[in-house]
């Protein structure tokens, strides 16, 4: 069953690839993923989730304006928290970088991760996004995860992880992708929440 569920994540990752195949010269990426607009069921409100694709959209359409091809950037938003991953030259742009996304309307804090180098080969991005789709296969076969509540991001082999989560799930996460062949480091990007406050967001809304 696990070997079916990692199979059936991996083609269409790698359909993804493909397309993406097709915008190869593209320098910006938005959430991690090449196709977005659809709002799935996490621990965020569905209000949260639209306002943070637009945080998205806005941040990376602010830098590829003003620094285009100086940057390869991944951005992912998650309740205003706004995740840069990808590459840039020079520490300057780096920080240039920070100051667009932050300047941003609705941006709470940003965490600035790009790696001082060379934008990363189309090779190496087709590997992280194999490693995404299979993280997201073991998290849906540890049963003790709801995958839907977790962002996976990956960069050169480095997996970033986002979501609403307890101490329990966030150690269980990280364990979990450790496993994963090809990470080479995990970065918790976590908003931590209580037991009791898990239990009250899973409960089922009340009838009226």
């Amino acid at each position: 069953m696990k070997r079916n569920l990692q199979s059936l994540v991996l083609t269409g990752t790698l359909a993804v690839v493909a397309l993406s195949g097709l915008s190869a010269c593209a320098p910006l990426l938005v959430g991690g993923a090449v196709m977005t607009g659809v709002v799935a069921t996490d621990r965020r409100t569905t209000g949260s989730q639209v306002e943070d694709e637009g945080i998205e959209l806005k941040v990376a359409s602010a830098i590829r304006q003003e620094l285009g091809d100086n940057v390869h950037l991944n951005v992912t938003s998650f309740n205003k928290r706004v995740l840069m991953t990808g590459e840039v030259r020079t520490q300057a742009l780096k920080e240039r970088a920070e100051k667009l996304a932050q300047s941003q309307e609705n941006v709470g804090d940003v965490i600035n991760d790009l790696a001082l180098t060379l934008p990363s080969s189309l090779t190496q991005r087709s590997k992280d996004m194999i490693i995404t789709g299979q993280v997201k296969a073991a998290f849906l076969d540890a049963k003790d995860l709801q995958v839907n509540t977790l962002k996976v991001v990956t960069e050169r082999g480095i997996v970033y992880l986002m979501g609403r989560v307890t101490p329990r799930e966030a150690k269980r996460a990280t364990d979990v992708a450790r496993t994963i062949s090809g990470v080479t480091k995990v970065v918790r990007v976590f908003e931590e929440i209580s037991e009791a406050e898990l239990q009250r967001l899973s409960r089922p809304p009340m009838s009226k």
